[in-house]
């Protein structure tokens, strides 16, 4: 019998109850980590004040300062799935493969066509032709390759995150 381990701020609130893991535990903490990339904060009370800033309209305010130009419409919506992503109850939660990852791959996506450079693959790059081939096998890992959790919950729009719970 093995139990699980983690950092206080980034365990499954429903675990810490139950004591019991399922497959939306880690869609918790991953939540908090995306949270925390946008913000550059600790993690304690973090969801609780993103979503204050939303609901106040101060979001910006709590955005990483060392950012120059965040782009607020894009980030919002990220928040807002992070803020998903940190529901307290896992029903609550999105599911990985069917709503989490296509949103992080059309922002991925958004991000290569905003660079100034390309950051695999491009005259700037120091990756190695082995190295490339490898990123383009990566890159080609579809979806159906991803488990899904039975649970099929999805973000209903951008501008809802259904708020904490």
């Amino acid at each position: 019998m093995t139990s699980a381990a983690g950092t206080f701020c980034y365990i499954d609130p429903e675990y810490q109850q139950t004591g019991m893991l399922g497959t939306k535990s880690d869609i918790y903490s991953l939540g908090i980590m995306l949270l925390q990339m946008i913000t550059a904060k600790s993690p304690m009370g973090l969801a609780h004040l993103v979503e204050s800033s939303i609901e106040d309209g101060t979001f910006v305010e709590v955005l990483d300062p060392t950012v120059p130009e965040w782009p607020l419409e894009d980030t919002l919506k990220f928040a807002k799935l992070a803020l998903q992503c940190a529901e307290l109850r896992k029903k609550d939660r999105p599911d990985l493969g069917k709503v989490i990852l296509p949103e992080l791959s059309r922002l991925r996506a958004l991000g290569e066509e905003n660079m100034p450079y390309p950051m695999f693959g491009g005259i700037f790059s120091t990756t190695t032709s082995t190295n490339r081939s490898h990123i383009s096998s990566l890159q080609e890992v579809t979806m159906s390759d991803v488990p899904s959790a039975t649970d099929s919950s999805s973000i209903s729009s951008s501008s809802s995150y259904g708020g904490r719970r």
